[in-house]
Order: structure tokens, then sequence, then C-alpha cells
């Protein structure tokens, strides 16, 4: 398991204040959450039944904060006979996919799930995306910082790779790229943002995360520029 560096005494006190703010934060979001979006979830909950049966909800075990393990859960997007075959990634058409998983996936629904995570404590409203198990080795030397943050639902690299899948180069080996190009890519944005973060840019990708639920996605242009140019280098 995992390990990040200790904290100097003044800083642990600031951390233990901050972290209580925001522990608070997530708890009355996540309850309001779950209690508003209660009846979407149970309308997904009888519409995969339906299609495809159970289970209805997909676990897996992922990295948390200071690289403990916890069991995140989201609603089933693959077949069921898929089982843990095929990449540990999405690509886009992925024949995995349900045809009501393919639209939770574009919609991000499938997340919801996530806030039972939020409630247990694995999981705050907005940090780093939590990372599986089969890219672990990915998180080396200056990148194991990324683990000092809580992983959450809404952050920069969920909203900048909102369309991940359509990324992947066709023909190409999914979880090579991933590890080559993704992962680096993405965790150079997460250690950019989090050990700044601020009260007003966590609302900030809060709002941009929703918005994008509803297709409203808002400007990044530039990054969007930027991506498709660093990829085309590669």
């Amino acid at each position: 398991m995992m390990t990040t560096h200790a904290r100097g005494p003044a800083s642990l006190t600031h951390w233990r204040t901050t972290f209580s703010a925001r522990r608070a934060v997530d708890l009355i979001v996540a309850s309001t959450g779950l209690i508003l979006a209660g009846p979407i979830m149970m309308l997904v909950a009888l519409v995969l039944r339906m299609e495809s049966g159970r289970p209805i909800f997909f676990s897996q075990v992922r990295l948390g904060v200071a690289g403990r393990y916890f069991r995140m859960y989201k609603f089933r997007k693959f077949h069921e006979q898929s089982g843990t075959t095929g990449p540990g990634v999405t690509v886009r058409n992925d024949s995995r996919l349900t045809r009501i998983g393919s639209f939770l996936g574009r919609t991000k629904l499938d997340e919801l799930p996530q806030l039972w995570n939020i409630l247990r404590g694995d999981m705050s409203i907005v940090g780093p995306r939590p990372e599986s198990l089969a890219f672990a080795d990915c998180i080396t030397r200056g990148y194991r910082k990324v683990l000092e943050y809580k992983p959450g639902i809404f952050g920069p690299n969920q909203f900048y790779f909102r369309d991940e899948g359509s990324l992947y180069p066709e023909g190409s080996d999914p979880e090579r790229f991933y590890r080559e190009v993704l992962f680096p890519l993405k965790a150079n944005i997460d250690l950019a943002y989090f050990p700044r973060r601020s009260v007003r840019g966590d609302i900030g990708w809060v709002m941009r995360g929703v918005l994008a639920v509803f297709g409203l996605r808002a400007s990044s242009t530039k990054f969007d520029a930027m991506l498709r140019g660093w990829l085309d280098q590669r």
C-alpha cells in the first residue's frame, strides 16, 4: 500500500482545519444529492434491471488518499458477460457497453452511486479521479503527490477528459496509450491545480461538471487545441 510523506506540525494543523471544513461540505452535499437524485437512481436501476438484469452496480478497488484502497461504486455500464475481460479503460464505441451503459457514460449518471463513497469518507466532491489498481504502477516519483488529495467526483480532469474514450487513436493499445500519454498529462494537470486549490476554484469545477451533464460544456477551446496538438505529436 502506498503512503505519502508526513506533514510538519504547522501544516498539519492547517490541513486538519481545512479537512474538517471540506468534510462537512462533503457530507451536506452528498446527503442532499442522494435525496434529490434518489428518484433518478431508482429509474436508472429499473432500466438496467429490465435491459440486462443484475448486477445493477459495478464496484472496483481504487487508490484513495495516501494510497489507501477503497471500493468505488458505479452503475454497471458493461454487459454482464464482459466480466473483467478487455482493457482497463473505456474507448469510444466500446463493444462491452450496453445501450443504457453508453448513455450513462455520456451523461456521467453512472457515477451517482459515488455519493455513497463520499458519505463513507472515501471520496470528496472535488478531487483527482481515483486511479484503478491496474495503473497503480504509473504513480511514481513526482506523481505520488496526487495521492495527497482525496479523490473526487468533480475536478479539472473530470471536465477536460469527459470524453476520454474519443482520445484513443484507432488501432492503438489503449492501456499503453493511457500509461504513456494520458496518465502523465492528467497527473500534471491535477498537480498544477490541487496544491493551489481554492473554494472559488472548487465551486467552478463543480459548476462546469454539472453544466457538462446537460451538454452545456463551458468553454475550453484553448485546452482542447493544446491537448489535440500535444496528442498529435505523440
